[in-house]
């Protein structure tokens, strides 16, 4: 950091106190704190369970997504109707739409050894664990595995974290065996963390694997923790995620449970979705205790696919997840969580028109602060705005295809 200039002295004003000493110290643990965004973030996490994934998944997913637009959302005219696109945008979204699912389905692969696995016995998880490296290794080598990836382990709340670091220890040796390295954007997902000392303690494992699988790695182990209980919330913040915090710089995202949240809260079943008070509540608290830290942050998910094959069942379930994610979008929430190759659909069609829809406006906005004028709405935006409208438009670049 640059030295610190001496206060000038202003003629016929009182001497004017030194900068405080202590402040050069609390400038540089602002900056490690608070780094600000950087770099991409996927819209979507899509969870497999671990005994259904193979290298076929991400190529599975994409036919099923594509057959399903195919039948039910042939055009332009289609989708303005079943999302509310309006007439003039529809034709721009869904050729994003098509063009994205025949690249990347998925953005961010993760093979769930917990909720959407279950509890098996040691040698039937330990054998899903080997077929799953077996399967990342043939991604990485084909050129097709997702630009982000990882296990999610189970909770060392479960009482038994020898099993999830067995799991996390035996997929990452397992790649970096077949694979040579470990492939680039690697993440795990570290569910229910009912205790503060639990995120040490697993920074600590990825430490220690980190060291024990030494060049292999490149870059160094980082994990995601989920926000699943209210139990949660009170130990959520900045310094977590700090290089040289309790976590040594390892923490990557914070994820949000609708499921296990509301119902350690104990609202009703029928009352279990995104867009409830509590929930809102929750991911409040999460933006923060992690803004500026370049924490990212996940919304959850839709536990339902259509009920049948009919389009009016279909165009159901788009419409009501197509409301969820513009209720993550609408507070900031620009990442969620799909569980069914449907929602593939619905959720690069929703993004994709959040985004495009005020574009070229916040476009101008910005363009007009530049050259020190009026944007032709008449809005005055506050510097504070640009830098938002600045950052939508960042994004914007980075999610659509």
């Amino acid at each position: 950091m640059p030295a610190v200039p001496e206060v000038p002295a202003v003629p016929g004003v009182p001497a004017v106190p030194e900068v405080p000493p202590g402040f050069a110290g609390a400038y540089e643990a602002q900056r490690a704190r608070f780094p600000g965004r950087s770099g991409w973030q996927p819209v979507h996490t899509v969870y497999v369970p671990a005994d259904r994934f193979s290298a076929a998944t991400v190529g599975e997913w994409r036919e099923q997504a594509t057959a399903l637009v195919a039948s039910h959302l042939a055009g332009p005219r289609e989708l303005a109707e079943v999302f509310g696109t309006p007439p003039g945008l529809a034709a721009a979204v869904h050729a994003r739409l098509l063009l994205k699912l025949g690249r990347e389905p998925i953005e961010d692969l993760r093979i769930d050894f917990e909720d959407g696995y279950g509890a098996r016995p040691d040698p039937i998880e330990d054998g899903h664990v080997e077929r799953a490296a077996e399967a990342v290794a043939a991604l990485h080598a084909a050129g097709t595995l997702p630009r982000r990836w990882g296990p999610r382990v189970k909770s060392f709340a479960d009482g038994d974290p020898g099993r999830s670091i067995r799991t996390l220890a035996g997929l990452v040796g397992g790649v970096v065996g077949r694979a040579g390295e470990l492939p680039a954007g690697f993440t795990v997902t570290f569910p229910k963390v009912l205790m503060e000392d639990y995120l040490r303690q697993f920074a600590d494992v990825l430490g220690r694997l980190e060291a024990g699988l030494g060049a292999g790695l490149g870059a160094g182990l980082r994990f995601e923790m989920q926000v699943e209980a209210p139990q949660t919330l009170p130990f959520l913040r900045a310094e977590l995620a700090e290089p040289g915090g309790p976590l040594g710089g390892r923490l990557a995202a914070a994820h949000f449970g609708v499921f296990d949240y509301t119902a350690a809260l104990g609202l009703p079943p029928h009352e279990q979705r995104l867009d409830h008070p509590a929930c809102d509540h929750a991911r409040h608290v999460m933006q923060t205790a992690f803004a500026g830290t370049g924490v990212e942050l996940s919304d959850g998910s839709l536990a339902a696919s259509p009920a049948s094959g009919r389009a009016e069942d279909v165009h159901a379930l788009w419409r009501r997840h197509a409301e969820l994610v513009r209720h993550s979008l609408r507070h900031g929430f620009y990442q969620g969580w799909d569980m069914h190759p449907s929602h593939l659909v619905s959720r690069f069609a929703t993004v994709y028109a959040f985004h495009l829809a005020r574009y070229d406006s916040y476009r101008e906005r910005v363009r007009a602060w530049e050259e020190r004028r009026q944007a032709g709405d008449g809005v005055m935006d506050e510097p504070a705005t640009v830098r938002a409208l600045a950052a939508a438009l960042d994004r914007a670049d980075a999610a659509l295809p």
